[in-house]
C-alpha cells in the first residue's frame, strides 16, 4: 500500500521480450498488484511474464489472444484493479522507458485527492526532453495542441505521456468499454474525464529511453489521431455543455466555424471575381476579411470559455 491506499499498476507489452523483465522488476514495493498484460506478442514476451509471476506473487499474467492496441490492454486491465479493490491504477509501459522513482510523484496528488488522474510530462523542458527525437517532439507538440482543444484541458502538456495514475471514482464514472482501444487511448480518455468534470495534473519528468524504439508513425497516426480528436470535440460539446449542463460556448464554437467558412466561400469568390470576371476584388476580400475576424472572435470566446469551466473541476 501506499499511504493507506492500495495501488494497482497495468504493464502493457507488445513484442518487449528485451524489456519485460527489468520493467517488472522496477515496480516499487509499496505496489500491491501487477497486471503484466501479454497482448499476442509473438515473441517470448509472454513466457517471461510467467516466469516472473512465479518469483512475484503481485504479478498478475494476463494473456491475449489477439492483439487488442495498447488502450484495449490497459482499459481491460483497469477493470481488473475495480474487481480486486485497487484505490488508484497506474500505467507503466512494458519498455522500461518509465522510472519508477517518479511514482510516487505521480500518485501523490490523486492519492491527497487534489486530482483524479495524474499524467507525466516531459516536454516541460529541455533538460527533460533529452533523448527525445526532434521529430517526436515535434509530432508529441501538435497533438498537444490538438488534445487541449479537444479535451478541454488547455493547460496540459504531454498527452500520448502512457505514465499516468487514475482514481477509483473516475474509473467508475467513464465508461471504460467505450474508449478507443488503439494509441489514442490516451486522448480519448481525457476527454471522458473533462466531459465529467474531474481534474488533471501534469507530473514533470525526464524521459528515459534506452532500447525502446517509438511504434507510433506519427505522419499517418497524427492525420488518424486528429479525426479521433474531432468527434471526441464534438461529443464533449454535446454531452458536457448541452446533455449534462448549459453553457452558450457551444453556439459561440457553432458561430465561428460558420463564419470562417463563410469568409473562406468569399475568398474563393473574391478570386473568381478577379480572375475569371477581371473585376475589381477590393470589395468581396474586404467582406471576406471580416466574416473571418468575426468567425475567429467566435472561435477564441469560445475556447476562452472552456478554459474558465476547466478551472471550476465540477464532478458529476
Amino acid at each position: 500500500m501506499y499511504r493507506n491506499k492500495k495501488i494497482g499498476v497495468v504493464i502493457p507489452a507488445y513484442k518487449e521480450e528485451l524489456l519485460i523483465v527489468p520493467t517488472l522488476e522496477s515496480v516499487p514495493d509499496f505496489v500491491d498488484r501487477v497486471y503484466a498484460v501479454n497482448d499476442a506478442s509473438p515473441d517470448r514476451t509472454g513466457s517471461l511474464i510467467d516466469s516472473y509471476a512465479e518469483r512475484d506473487s503481485r504479478v498478475v499474467p494476463i494473456h491475449h489472444q489477439k492483439n487488442k492496441g495498447v488502450g484495449g490492454a490497459i482499459i481491460s486491465r483497469y477493470k481488473n484493479a475495480l474487481s480486486d479493490g485497487m484505490d488508484i491504477v497506474a500505467v507503466m509501459a512494458g519498455d522500461n522507458q518509465m522510472d519508477p522513482t517518479f511514482l510516487p510523484e505521480l500518485l501523490d496528488p490523486v492519492v491527497e485527492g487534489v486530482v483524479d488522474y495524474s499524467v507525466g510530462n516531459r516536454l516541460v523542458n529541455e533538460k527533460f526532453r533529452q533523448g527525445m527525437s526532434k521529430w517526436r517532439f515535434v509530432g508529441n507538440s501538435v497533438l498537444t495542441l490538438l488534445t487541449k482543444i479537444a479535451s478541454g484541458y488547455w493547460q496540459l502538456m504531454d498527452p500520448q505521456n502512457g505514465y499516468t495514475a487514475i482514481s477509483r471514482r473516475a474509473l467508475e464514472t467513464i465508461s471504460l468499454d467505450e474508449i478507443y482501444p488503439g494509441y489514442g487511448y490516451c486522448n480519448d480518455l481525457l476527454v471522458w474525464l473533462n466531459t465529467f468534470g474531474f481534474r488533471v495534473r501534469n507530473v514533470p519528468h525526464p524521459a528515459r529511453y534506452g532500447l525502446e524504439r517509438s511504434k507510433i508513425k506519427y505522419s499517418t497516426y497524427i492525420v488518424r489521431l486528429s479525426w479521433l480528436l474531432l468527434n471526441a470535440f464534438i461529443w464533449r460539446m454535446k454531452t458536457k455543455y448541452i446533455v449534462l449542463s448549459f453553457h452558450p460556448l457551444v453556439f459561440f464554437y457553432c458561430a465561428g466555424v460558420f463564419f470562417t467558412f463563410i469568409s473562406f466561400l468569399f475568398g474563393l469568390y473574391a478570386l473568381w471575381f478577379k480572375f475569371i470576371m477581371n473585376n475589381s476584388i477590393f470589395v468581396p476580400a474586404v467582406v471576406s476579411v471580416i466574416v473571418f475576424g468575426i468567425g475567429v472572435q467566435f472561435l477564441l470566446s469560445a475556447m476562452m470559455f472552456d478554459m474558465q469551466e476547466e478551472n471550476k473541476g465540477v464532478w458529476y
